[in-house]
C-alpha cells in the first residue's frame, strides 16, 4: 500500500506542479470569469473607444405617413437606434452606403393594394438583427393601420392575434413534459461536454505519462520495487484525482463568476441551461458516469501507453480509443432533440458509449431504476475485466522498447509479462 500511495502522490503532484497544467487551469478559470462578465467588458470597451454612439437608420418615406409610427416603434425598443427621415434620393443614399458614409437606409411606402412595401439596403449581406427588427416594427404598424380601416378597437385586435393554447403530451412512461425537457437539455449538454472533455484530456495524459517514463528508462527502476499492475492503477487514480480537482475548481469558479457578475444575462443563463432548477439526481448521475467513464478509458489508455516507448507514438496508438469517445459523444448529441429513440437505448448499454449515452437518457427521461443500474453494472464489470487484462499487458508492455506496431504488440506484451 505504501508503494501505491507513493506512486499516487507522484502522479498527482508531478502533474499538478507542471507549468502546462497550471497555465491551462488559470486560462480556463480566466475564461469562465471573462464569459460571465463579457457584457460589462464590452460596455466598458465601448465607453473608452467611443463605440457607444447611437446607430442611425436613415428612412426614405415615399408615403409621408410611416416615419412617425416607425419612430414610435423603435422608441419602444431597448437600444441606441435613432430613426431619421432623409431628404436625399435613393441613388444618393446607395452611394453613401457603398462609400461607408452611412451604414444602411430604409425605403418605405405603400403598394397598389395599400400594403406596406419596404426595402432595406446595407453593405453587409449577412446582417440579420436590424432587418428583423424593422420587419417586426413595420408589421405592427400595418396591423394598426388595417385595424383602423376596419374600425377595430385595440381589444378586438388583441383577441384576433391571441395565441392558441397548445400542449404536448406523451404516453411513453419514460417521457418528461416539454418544460422539463427544456430545463434538462442544457444541463445535460454541459455535463456531457465536461465528461467528454475530461475523458479525452486525462486519458491522453495517462498514456503520455506512461510513455514518457518508458522513454526515459525510469520505468525500469520503478517496476523493480513495485508491481506493474499497482503502478498502472496508481497512475490512473492519481491523474483521475487531479482531474476531479481541476473540474471542481472550474465548477466553483463558474459559480462564483455567475453569482458575482453584475450582468443581466445571469438569470437567463441559469434558466436557459436549466441550472435554476437543478435536479440532484442528475448531478449524482453525472458524477457517477464521469468516474466510470474516466476509469474505463483511463485503464485502456494506460494499457495502450505501455505499448509505445516514444511519446511521439502516443497519439497514433490511442487514436482508436479517441474515435470511440467521439462516436459516443456524437450519438449522445443526436439524442438531445429526441432522447427516446431506439438506438440510444441499445447503445446506452454498450460500456464505451454508456458514460455519455446513458447519462443523456437518465438526465432527460424518467427511466426505471434498473436501466441505469444495469448500465453501471456492465461498466463496472468491463472496468474490472479491462483492468485485469490491462495489468497483464502492462506488465510486459512497460518492458518493451523499439518501434511500435500499435495494437499488434498486445500479444507480445502478454507473452513478455508471463516471463
Amino acid at each position: 500500500m505504501r508503494e501505491f500511495m507513493l506512486i499516487f502522490k507522484q502522479a498527482f503532484l508531478t502533474k499538478a506542479r507542471t507549468k502546462s497544467f497550471m497555465i491551462t487551469t488559470i486560462i480556463m478559470i480566466a475564461a469562465v470569469f471573462l464569459m460571465a462578465n463579457i457584457t460589462s467588458i464590452i460596455g466598458a470597451v465601448k465607453s473608452v473607444t467611443g463605440g457607444d454612439n447611437e446607430e442611425i437608420l436613415y428612412v426614405l418615406d415615399h408615403s409621408g405617413e410611416l416615419i412617425e409610427p416607425l419612430k414610435a416603434q423603435f422608441a419602444a425598443y431597448e437600444g441606441d437606434m435613432t430613426v431619421v427621415l432623409s431628404e436625399e434620393s435613393e441613388q444618393t443614399l446607395t452611394e453613401q452606403v457603398r462609400n461607408g458614409e452611412i451604414d444602411s437606409f430604409l425605403t418605405v411606402g405603400f403598394d397598389s393594394a395599400n400594403q406596406i412595401q419596404a426595402e432595406y439596403t446595407s453593405m453587409n449581406a449577412m446582417e440579420f438583427t436590424l432587418p428583423m427588427m424593422i420587419e417586426d416594427a413595420l408589421q405592427s404598424i400595418q396591423t394598426e393601420l388595417k385595424a383602423e380601416e376596419m374600425s377595430l378597437s385595440s381589444e378586438q385586435v388583441q383577441v384576433l392575434f391571441a395565441p392558441i393554447q397548445f400542449e404536448q403530451h406523451s404516453v411513453s412512461p419514460s417521457a418528461k413534459s416539454e418544460e422539463e425537457l427544456n430545463q434538462a437539455r442544457g444541463l445535460v449538454y454541459v455535463l456531457m461536454f465536461l465528461i467528454y472533455f475530461a475523458v479525452i484530456f486525462y486519458s491522453s495524459m495517462i498514456a503520455t505519462e506512461v510513455a514518457t517514463e518508458k522513454s526515459s528508462r525510469v520505468m525500469e527502476i520503478l517496476i523493480s520495487s513495485v508491481s506493474p499492475a499497482k503502478h498502472m492503477f496508481a497512475k490512473v487514480i492519481g491523474i483521475g484525482s487531479l482531474g476531479l480537482v481541476q473540474m471542481a475548481l472550474l465548477g466553483i469558479s463558474g459559480f462564483i463568476a455567475l453569482k458575482t457578475t453584475s450582468s443581466d444575462m445571469v438569470d437567463g443563463f441559469f434558466s436557459f441551461f436549466g441550472f435554476s432548477n437543478m435536479n440532484v439526481g442528475t448531478i449524482v448521475y453525472a458524477v457517477v458516469f464521469f468516474l466510470l467513464g474516466y476509469f474505463l478509458y483511463a485503464t485502456l489508455a494506460a494499457l495502450l501507453g505501455s505499448l509505445v516507448s516514444r511519446t511521439e507514438d502516443v497519439q497514433q496508438v490511442i487514436m482508436p480509443m479517441m474515435l470511440l469517445v467521439i462516436v459516443a459523444f456524437m450519438i449522445a448529441v443526436t439524442g438531445l432533440g429526441n432522447p427516446d429513440m431506439g438506438y440510444l437505448k441499445y447503445t446506452s448499454f454498450i460500456p464505451f458509449f454508456a458514460p455519455l449515452v446513458m447519462f443523456l437518457r437518465v438526465g432527460m427521461l424518467d427511466l426505471p431504476l434498473w436501466e441505469p443500474l444495469l448500465s453501471i453494472g456492465i461498466m463496472l464489470l468491463t472496468i474490472f475485466v479491462l483492468g485485469w487484462f490491462g495489468a497483464r499487458v502492462y506488465r510486459g508492455g512497460v518492458l518493451m522498447y523499439g518501434a511500435s506496431r500499435s495494437w499488434k504488440d498486445i500479444k507480445k506484451a502478454i507473452q513478455l509479462g508471463k516471463e
